[in-house]
């Protein structure tokens, strides 16, 4: 008993001292069904600010975001777990997606815009942006090795969480997720 009531007072004198770990500890707490495979980093870690191709054309980086929770999701159209998750992400900017959290999609590698539309068109998803990353410059920069990958990013653009393979992003435990971010910075 002696031991049980030591290792409680450790734990909640480190969370006291560290309060990142205090909110990861009460997000991985929400983490059911696919979210399990969702990995809260102890500390923010750098974003990047390499360019990549906004669906119009032009460049673009992750400062557009600033301000906002960003779940940022590496994908190719010939990846059949991304054809699985990109449902998912819709139904998440459709839910939850404004001015708080954007849902942003990257097609890595080479995956000709006449692909995308078509992938996107056999999928029903018309709710989530077209961007391209044709050389995979900014995934390296975000050690993104395999697809899809999805990293969540806080409001200054640094990564707080990383989920390798798809997953449902419309389950109520991503949303509980995201929801508890975002509020916990309104606070």
């Amino acid at each position: 008993m002696r031991n049980l009531k030591s290792a409680l007072l450790y734990t909640a004198l480190c969370l006291v001292a560290n309060p990142a770990s205090a909110d990861n500890a009460a997000l991985e707490a929400l983490r059911e069904g696919d979210m399990r495979k969702l990995a809260f980093h102890s500390e923010p870690m750098p974003g990047s600010d390499v360019a990549f191709t906004h669906e119009d054309g032009s460049e673009m980086t992750l400062a557009a975001f600033e301000g906002q929770y960003v779940v940022l999701n590496f994908w190719a159209t010939w990846c059949a777990p991304c054809r699985k998750e990109m449902p998912h992400l819709e139904a998440l900017q459709a839910e939850l997606g404004g001015d708080d959290l954007a849902v942003v999609t990257v097609a890595t590698g080479r995956n000709p815009r006449a692909g995308i539309d078509a992938f996107f068109a056999d999928i029903g998803v018309e709710n989530l942006p077209k961007h391209t990353d044709e050389r995979q410059n900014f995934a390296r920069s975000l050690g993104v090795l395999g697809l899809p990958v999805t990293l969540i990013l806080d409001p200054e653009g640094n990564e707080i969480a990383r989920l390798q393979g798809d997953a449902d992003w419309a389950s109520d435990s991503a949303k509980a997720i995201l929801t508890t971010l975002v509020a916990g910075d309104d606070s």
